[in-house]
């Protein structure tokens, strides 16, 4: 592929409202896009790291600094032709997922554009409409949750994830229960539990969850594969799979029994495929997670939630679940019966609105072959 020019942006974006999790609250969201041009198309990636490393290590600040001193020197001087072989020359840097992430992402589209195709086809996905879910963060008091699931139920979302943590578990699940009766619903604690927590963590069986995610530290996996012997209820594993290897020892070690495959948390689309086969080989089911992402990086886990291993509701919610206006057109809905349709146009399927990522942009660079 012959570029002729790459595209940093940090933008900021207001969020509707805050987004709390047991590692922090989130109110405003700050994001990097990133530009790939060819001489007369452009594709289109997102750095989801946030703007402080509880999540993962990466910040906002330290992704500009790798793609700008790194991975985009890498893309300009190296020699490669396809996406998958980008990411191999990538991966060169040691970590810096989100970073890569975004570069990737952005050649993915542009790629897909070049060749006339769809990203889904790309990667060969199956066109479809997806079952939507939505994650719903930690509030003041359980009236505040309860009415606002009592909302996204209302909307069609045909599965609600809460967030959990110590002291904020038992409670908020026995109300929803109790004001809604059994509905898809799972928990998240972001790694917040230890396993000397396990008796706390089964009285969380009687809810009937779909599944608990991330309930110990990443680097858990054995005291994962532990809690997993004596919880009922599944757990599925996010922040501890960055790679391909790290689902197979997952897998093999009983740490869980579903994935969330975040692509910004993998390093990018390739690492997230190989995740995907490995999991629908040894039959785990596994569903695409969510970052607060802007559009682009919504269309992103639209096309990978296509493949066939992703049988579960996503956390790809509607654009009105966290901004006024997005930088995508059209936005992405929700149908009445709770699903998103994908769209089959070239590359992500959707535009760019410009005047909305120049207004939203706070820093801008250029990086020329």
């Amino acid at each position: 592929m012959k570029l002729s020019k790459i595209v940093l942006r940090e933008v900021a974006m207001e969020l509707k409202t805050p987004f709390v999790t047991s590692s922090g609250k989130e109110d405003k969201r700050n994001l990097i896009i990133v530009e790939v041009h060819s001489e007369d198309k452009v594709g289109y990636g997102e750095v989801s790291a946030l703007s402080a490393p509880y999540y993962t290590e990466e910040t906002v600040q330290t992704a500009w600094y790798v793609l700008d001193n790194f991975l985009i020197p890498l893309a300009f001087k190296e020699e490669w032709s396809k996406p998958k072989q980008l990411a191999e020359l990538l991966q060169q840097v040691r970590r810096h997922h989100m970073a890569k992430a975004g570069l990737e992402g952005a050649i993915w589209d542009l790629y897909a554009r070049e060749n006339k195709k769809s990203l889904v086809s790309s990667i060969n996905g199956i066109p479809r409409s997806l079952p939507a879910g939505v994650s719903v963060g930690i509030y003041p008091n359980l009236d505040q949750l309860v009415e606002v699931v009592g909302d996204y139920l209302q909307q069609g979302y045909q599965r609600i994830k809460i967030k959990i943590k110590p002291g904020w578990d038992e409670e908020p699940l026995q109300a929803l229960r109790e004001a809604y009766g059994n509905f898809p619903l799972m928990v998240d604690a972001n790694g917040s539990y230890k396993l000397t927590d396990a008796n706390r963590l089964r009285k969380l069986d009687r809810f009937g969850l779909m599944m608990i995610e991330q309930p110990l530290a990443p680097d858990d996996i054995i005291d994962h594969a532990k809690l997993q012997q004596v919880l009922g209820t599944p757990i599925c594993l996010d922040e501890s799979i960055e790679t391909a290897a790290q689902a197979r020892k997952a897998i093999e070690l009983g740490s869980c029994q579903i994935i969330n495959i975040k692509i910004a948390r993998v390093g990018g689309l390739s690492e997230a495929l190989l995740i995907h086969q490995f999991c629908q080989e040894r039959e785990v089911p596994v569903w695409c997670g969510g970052m607060l992402e802007s559009g682009i990086g919504r269309a992103h886990a639209l096309a990978l939630s296509t493949l066939p291993g992703f049988s579960l509701p996503g956390d790809i919610s509607a654009t009105d679940r966290y901004w006024e206006e997005d930088i995508i057109t059209p936005e992405v809905t929700l149908s009445e019966d709770g699903y998103i349709e994908v769209p089959t146009g070239a590359g992500l399927g959707f535009k760019v609105n410009q005047d909305l990522l120049e207004g939203y942009t706070v820093k801008k660079e250029e990086f020329v072959k």
